[in-house]
């Protein structure tokens, strides 16, 4: 929360949620430690769950077996992003036989560019070490706007077996996950002025995260998907929000 830097410690309060792919609503958050970092707090996290046949997917910092094992542990999956800051790891799976491995494609088109998504998908190698691994994937993402293309290519593993989990369900996933930034990050950080807060006090910070957190997942259940218009919506009217917040 950049606007809360100006503390005695000069540090920003740093929060972890965990967001709910289908629904958009968030379903819990922490606040790191001064002392640590999110690797540990999101374990503590997941912790808070019932991760019975549950995917987890987390960013490319959170790829550790010690995470792996909490999530395989309390009967879920993970979904890893490997990116360079596994640069080992990255680079040998960079090295599988990619070529001979069959592509899914998907092309979406709107808001004035065009996004390919490719997926494929490999056994996993003996040599990782990731507990349950099952699988491997490479995702390849093209995006073209106006004239201009971006291509980013990343590696998963995961848990899920192979048999009940087809390259379209894992593309669906990653999908899912990218979403995070766009229907959480930057509803947060933009429609609700978060960057710019400079609540700063004790744990308002962190209180004023959570309501945010609670007003975005109030609306999305009540079935809103652009939180701005909701939000317009709601104000003309304070009976429709205790509506919202009563029913939902």
């Amino acid at each position: 929360m950049r606007g809360a830097r100006a503390r005695p410690d000069g540090k920003a309060p740093h929060l972890v949620a965990a967001f709910d792919h289908h629904a958009g609503a968030v379903l819990g958050q922490l606040a790191v430690s001064t002392k640590s970092n999110e690797i540990p707090c999101v374990r503590d996290l997941l912790a808070c769950f019932d991760l019975k046949a549950v995917v987890v997917s987390l960013d490319a910092m959170h790829t550790q077996t010690e995470t792996a094992k909490a999530i395989t542990a309390a009967g879920g999956h993970y979904l890893f992003t490997v990116k360079g800051n596994t640069p080992t790891l990255r680079r040998k799976l960079k090295a599988l036989p990619w070529k001979d491995v069959p592509a899914y494609s998907l092309t979406e088109t709107g808001h004035g560019r065009r996004v390919t998504r490719t997926i494929k998908v490999a056994a996993v190698p003996d040599w990782v070490e990731f507990p349950g691994a099952a699988q491997v994937a490479q995702v390849r993402r093209t995006v073209t706007t106006g004239g201009s293309k971006t291509v980013e290519v990343v590696y998963l593993i995961t848990s899920a077996d192979p048999a009940g989990t087809p390259p379209t369900t894992l593309a669906s996933w990653v999908q899912g996950h990218w979403g995070i930034e766009n229907r959480l990050h930057w509803v947060r950080d933009v429609t609700f002025g978060e960057d710019i807060s400079q609540t700063r006090t004790g744990q308002a910070p962190r209180i004023m995260a959570t309501l945010r957190n609670t007003a975005i997942s109030l609306l999305r259940l009540a079935g809103w998907d652009n939180i701005a218009k909701a939000l317009r919506h709601h104000a003309r009217d304070p009976e429709r929000a205790l509506t919202c917040l009563l029913t939902c």
